[in-house]
């Protein structure tokens, strides 16, 4: 058995090698005993950190542990594969199977290509729309994020549909200003944005479920809009079901909502927590990709064995529609108690909840968008991490994330972390 480490010591070392310590920043958070904690294993619904401690799970690797960590079908698929070899450089018969289990869940999914995060599948989603369309300009909405490459770091100014501006140094401003930002669910301005600029729009990319500013489901009247618009004015429907994508249905938010995007992109489930994305639609855009097409995207690790590997074991694993009804009623009976129990405790709570994915908010209503979510009272649900996290119960650190819930999750775990949230809802 491996030594104990203390997490000051292992904090102060990764600091001196990382920037702020961390390899992604919503690591960086402050937790008990002043940094955060290192994990050394996963077990089912459990995180083991370095210096022993163990917490339920509800971050489970940002959404992609759907069945646990370390399940024993995933770690023999990737144990015997690693066995076999590590990357070949060449194509395999393991990717084709992959590609043909997702467009056959997937009706729009009609040909796929596989890359190694979800960054990479919404970059190069783009590149495939504005090569189709000859057009440069990109709708995305307030509050969603797809990634951090240049094209779609980008945050709304001011006005209900507006020019992106820089979200990060290092974004230049010339490519923020190919990107216009809607608010989440607004009918009404993107219809005028479209009314406005249709004719220049290569396409409009949609988290049907948004899962960067928490939960927050689409209206029915806004998909709708989605669709009708971008085929009304000749752009592309990219949606993006990174974070959904096998998470709230077989067939993702796209069967579970009847949507019929030009393109979808995909990861986190399909890759079971090892770098795995994908990108994929109709045969007609697809087509236009290298070696086929004129659109250049390569990538040496794209289709590595052991993340395909992972993928197939996870998928076979979950095996259709009857994994998802149970995951949801789960996530629901969790996201109900807390609410009812922090309404007992007088506080304004509400909670989001799409499939196995959910957010609790502290404010009196579920938010429709990215500004209701911002006015949740951000320091109180800070208070309920820390809180939480002090009850051997991991949240998400930000009110900006999405929970996740997983089928190792018991009902014991539950009811343990609703009888914990009770005791952190009472003083804060």
């Amino acid at each position: 058995m491996m030594a104990m480490a203390d997490a000051g010591e292992l904090w102060r070392r990764a600091t001196a090698v990382l920037p702020g310590g961390v390899n992604s920043p919503v690591r960086s958070f402050r937790g008990v005993g002043g940094e955060p904690f290192f994990a050394r294993a996963g077990e089912g619904a459990y995180l083991i950190a370095e210096d022993g401690r163990r917490f339920l799970d509800f971050v489970m690797g940002y959404g992609p542990l759907i069945l646990g960590h370390a399940h024993p079908a995933v770690v023999e698929a990737v144990r015997e594969q690693a066995a076999r070899g590590i990357g070949f450089g060449v194509p395999t018969e393991a990717e084709v199977a992959l590609a043909e289990s997702l467009t056959a869940a997937i009706g729009p999914l009609e040909v796929v290509r596989l890359v190694n995060s979800g960054t990479e599948a919404t970059m190069s989603a783009l590149r495939v729309a504005r090569a189709a369309t000859g057009r440069e300009l990109v709708v995305k909405f307030a509050g969603s994020y797809h990634g951090h490459h240049d094209s779609l770091l980008i945050k709304a100014g001011s006005g209900a549909a507006t020019v992106g501006v820089p979200d990060s140094a290092g974004v230049p401003a010339a490519m923020a200003a190919l990107t216009l930002t809607v608010p989440y669910n607004d009918v009404e301005a993107l219809t005028a944005l479209f009314r406005e600029r249709g004719p220049e729009i290569a396409a409009v990319i949609l988290e049907p479920v948004a899962g960067n500013m928490g939960t927050v489901p689409p209206s029915p009247e806004f998909l709708e809009a989605v669709r009708t618009l971008s085929r009304e004015a000749g752009a592309l429907f990219i949606a993006d079901e990174v974070m959904t994508g096998f998470r709230v249905a077989w067939g993702g938010a796209t069967e579970l909502f009847g949507l019929d995007p030009d393109l979808i992109c995909l990861a986190k489930v399909v890759g079971a927590g090892l770098p795995l994305g994908v990108y994929g639609g109709r045969r007609m855009y697809m087509d236009l990709v290298a070696p086929a097409g004129p659109v250049y995207q390569a990538g040496t690790f794209a289709g590595n064995p052991l993340a395909v590997a992972a993928g197939r074991a996870q998928l076979t694993a979950i095996g259709g529609a009857a994994f998802y009804p149970p995951l949801e009623q789960k996530t629901r009976y969790l996201a109900e108690g807390l609410v009812d129990r922090g309404r007992r405790r007088g506080l304004a709570v509400a909670a989001n909840v799409a499939g196995g994915m959910f957010t609790l908010f502290f404010r009196p209503t579920p938010p429709r968008n990215f500004e209701e979510v911002q006015a949740s009272d951000r320091e109180r649900y800070a208070r309920f991490f820390h809180g939480m996290l002090e009850q051997g119960i991991f949240f998400p650190p930000s009110q900006f994330e999405t929970a996740f819930l997983s089928s190792a999750h018991s009902l014991d775990d539950l009811e343990r972390t609703i009888r914990a949230a009770d005791a952190v809802f009472a003083r804060i």
